[in-house]
């Protein structure tokens, strides 16, 4: 018998284009009900999502995250939020002073669990129907964001995702390949061979994909990697934590 989360998990694909249906109250407080259910580092619940579906914030986020025009077009937007505000009230509950926001083991938290959310929030909308696409060009103007959702110090939106009802097309659009899976997944010890071989080849899988799909304009795997990764494209995320009131101390 075939598995269904599985057979989900197996064919997720991003979604950048909607039929401009509603997503349903319903259905949408199921998605938050059910990613609320992740897991966080000690229960701290350090995350919590603010979203919007007024057209006009979602035309100003589009230009924001760099002419994502796909956002615009969705029906829902949600920020993943970083929320050490919250554990800081019950900190501050018993007498003690938070520090946690101050150092990198923090940030790190607070990054991993907003992964995670982003995780659960994608899986539990898709699994009703829906298409979404995670949006990490929130930070490519964070204190814009900060001002649109009007985020309190030591908080802070690290990714985004987009939730509408998807085309027939987008549906139907083929799944775009991975590195191997040998590649991928190393047992004891971290085989750079292997991973070097992986990622070399996977450079001409990628271009055959996209010469048959018909994207094969687009940029290789080698360019739009190194188009991102050979300089840090979002320069101002440490300035923004800062000034939010997170910082790299763990001294």
């Amino acid at each position: 018998m075939e598995n269904q989360t599985l057979k989900q998990l197996q064919n997720r694909k991003s979604i950048r284009h909607f039929t401009g249906e509603a997503v349903s109250k319903e259905d949408l407080e199921t998605i938050f009900k059910t990613a609320q259910r992740a897991p966080t580092s000690i229960n701290g619940q350090q995350i919590s999502l603010i979203y919007t579906r007024d057209k006009e914030k979602l035309k100003t986020i589009a230009e924001l995250c760099g002419g994502q025009t796909h956002i615009a077009t969705a029906d829902v937007f949600v920020g993943v939020v970083i929320d050490f505000n919250r554990t800081d009230i019950i900190v501050e509950s018993i007498g003690k002073k938070q520090i946690i926001e101050q150092s990198a083991e923090g940030i790190m938290v607070g990054a991993v669990d907003a992964g995670i959310m982003l995780h659960a929030l994608q899986v539990a909308a898709e699994a009703l129907g829906y298409g979404t696409t995670a949006i990490g060009g929130v930070r490519k103007d964070s204190d814009a964001i900060i001002e649109i959702f009007n985020l309190p110090k030591k908080t802070f939106l690290a990714v985004g995702c987009t939730i509408g009802v998807p085309t027939q097309e987008a549906k139907n659009a083929p799944l775009k390949p991975r590195i191997s899976l040998e590649s991928f997944v190393m047992q004891e010890t971290y085989d750079r061979e292997k991973v070097r071989n992986g990622v070399l080849g996977y450079e001409q899988i990628l271009k055959t994909f996209r010469d048959t799909t018909g994207s094969g304009s687009m940029p290789t795997y080698a360019k739009i990697t190194s188009s991102n990764y050979a300089d840090v494209y979002y320069r101002k995320t440490a300035k923004s934590l800062v000034a939010q009131g997170f910082a790299f101390k763990d001294e």
